[in-house]
C-alpha cells in the first residue's frame, strides 16, 4: 500500500510530501519522544505522532519512515511544513487518535498481504 492509498482510506489529510505519496508502507510506529523513535521506527513505517515540529521532519528523514502522520488533528507549524516541502516528507493529518488510527491501518496492511 502507498502513502496516499493510506491517506485515501483513512480519510487522512494530505498536508505535504506529494511527490513523495507513492512510497510504500509496510509497518506502523508509535511514539511522540523523538529520540526514542529515531532508534526504533522502521524504514517505510507510518509515524503516527501528535508532534508537528521542525524536529520531527529532521527525525522522520534519519528514520526513513514513509511519511508522519499527525493524530488527533495536531497541528504542524510553519516551519516544519516549509522543511517538509523541501525535502520531499509526507505528513498526514487524521482526527483519530493513535490507537485507533493504528488499528485501521493493521487492518488494511493485512488486507493487502
Amino acid at each position: 500500500m502507498t502513502v496516499k492509498e493510506l491517506a485515501e482510506k483513512i480519510g487522512a489529510e494530505i498536508l505535504t510530501g506529494k511527490k513523495s505519496l507513492d512510497r510504500e508502507v509496510d509497518g506502523c510506529y508509535i511514539g511522540d519522544l523523538l529520540s526514542w523513535v529515531m532508534g526504533r521506527a522502521e524504514m517505510d513505517n507510518v509515524w503516527l505522532t501528535v508532534m508537528g515540529n521542525l524536529n520531527s521532519i529532521a527525525v522522520a528523514t534519519l528514520a526513513d519512515v514513509s511519511c508522519i502522520l499527525l493524530t488527533e488533528n495536531a497541528a504542524l507549524d510553519n516551519n516544519a511544513k516549509a522543511r517538509a516541502d523541501m525535502q520531499d516528507i509526507a505528513v498526514l493529518r487524521t482526527e483519530e487518535n493513535s490507537y485507533k488510527t493504528a488499528l485501521k491501518i493493521s487492518e488494511l496492511l493485512k488486507e493487502a498481504d
